[in-house]
């Protein structure tokens, strides 16, 4: 026979109040417990919610129960539900503070800036899973990023000790000559005013490279964007170096497209040229030849290369040659001028880096291999007019 509806409302209300009731002991426990324990915390947890229904179950059987034998085994299967429950939290309890304190000393590596080598299986879907993978990617993202600020502050630190050797050599040249032509103990001025004038030009090609330099890794290059020929400017750049080619018998021979076009700063772009340009004539031999070509490629680019026939580059360097500072020799003192002093072969180790920033600003890319005889740097940039 069914009971009736009042009865029924009754046990609900009866089993709705003992719940609450322990519910509310559960919360103010665990936050009694809050400084205790992931353990302590979850067999709380786990225990107010198993008592808050047996609660209910047992203030209902003992006032409905006829038989107190029945009442009694119903007790005694609630304390035993009760013992093993806690049991088992307290194994499961440990599990998860273990795993807790794996994660806390992975926070601790990564807090002290090491990069955790570990490999998370990806088919464990778990959040713990989950959070140490997180961390094993975030030490490796802040690893690499101290790596590349250590990285520039080196690179940094070794720019300033070779600029400030480089500007040293000509600043005591033209020191010395000024006090020479100061005492009057000079026979041919004309000649030590020749030596001041290409000090000042090398002074003056440092401290623009430098500048250019700046811009660009500062972000504040500020480019103008019209159609420029690509065969023009390697003609330019041609014209403009013909003098240190000369004084060395370099041939340098142009080639290629001549209605090649792409669209970007003729003056930065003049700058590429004219550095690749004088690389080459820099570490080519006397007499040999350097030749700039235009071409596009097939996926519609517009291509310049530049070959030389200076015994190529050592293999380590040439993923390192476009670093700030980079030289192909040892030496940091700049070479003799060359070009009857119109143009230095010294520098500062900027050329290559400069023209990494320029071409790369222009949405372009610069890389270079071996030859048989040479190195042959590849610039390339979107063309104008891209193929049909």
């Amino acid at each position: 026979m069914p009971l009736p509806l009042p009865d029924l409302t009754i046990i609900f209300l009866v089993a709705i109040g003992c719940s609450l009731l322990v519910g509310a002991l559960g919360v103010f426990a665990l936050w009694l417990a809050r400084r205790r324990t992931l353990t302590v915390r979850l067999t709380i947890i786990v225990a107010t919610t198993l008592i808050s229904v047996l609660a209910g179950m047992v203030a209902i059987a003992s006032a409905m129960y006829l038989s107190e034998h029945d009442l009694i085994v119903f007790l005694t299967v609630a304390a035993a539900s009760l013992v093993s429950t806690a049991l088992v939290t307290l194994i499961l309890g440990r599990i998860v503070a273990r795993e807790h304190r794996e994660l806390r000393a992975l926070a601790a590596e990564v807090g002290l800036g090491r990069r955790l080598g570990e490999v998370p299986d990806e088919r464990d879907a778990s959040e713990t899973a989950q959070l140490r993978a997180e961390l094993v990617a975030t030490s490796v993202r802040l690893a690499d990023t101290r790596d590349e600020v250590a990285a520039l502050d080196r690179s940094r630190r070794e720019l300033i000790a070779w600029i400030a050797h480089d500007l040293r050599t000509p600043m005591a040249g033209l020191k010395a000559m000024a006090e020479a032509l100061e005492d009057g103990m000079v026979d041919d001025p004309d000649r030590y005013y020749a030596n001041i004038r290409v000090q000042v030009d090398r002074l003056s090609r440092m401290v623009d490279d430098l500048f250019a330099l700046s811009r660009i890794q500062s972000g504040s290059l500020e480019l103008e964007s019209i159609e420029v020929s690509l065969y023009d400017l390697v003609s330019d750049a041609v014209a403009d170096l013909r003098l240190v080619a000369a004084s060395k018998q370099i041939t340098v021979e142009a080639r290629g497209l001549k209605d090649l076009t792409v669209i970007g700063d003729p003056k930065e772009l003049t700058r590429v040229v004219e550095n690749l340009l004088m690389n080459a004539l820099q570490h080519s031999p006397d007499r040999a030849e350097v030749v700039l070509e235009t071409s596009r490629h097939s996926d519609g680019q517009a291509v310049l290369t530049v070959s030389d026939s200076g015994g190529g580059i050592p293999t380590e360097a040439l993923t390192e040659i476009f670093t700030t500072g980079w030289r192909g020799t040892p030496s940091r003192t700049p070479d003799e001028p060359i070009g009857g002093g119109d143009v230095l072969s010294g520098g500062a180790g900027l050329g290559l880096a400069i023209v990494r920033g320029i071409v790369e600003a222009h949405a372009g890319t610069v890389g270079v291999s071996n030859t048989q005889v040479g190195a042959c740097f590849e610039v390339r940039l979107p063309a104008a007019v891209p193929v049909e």
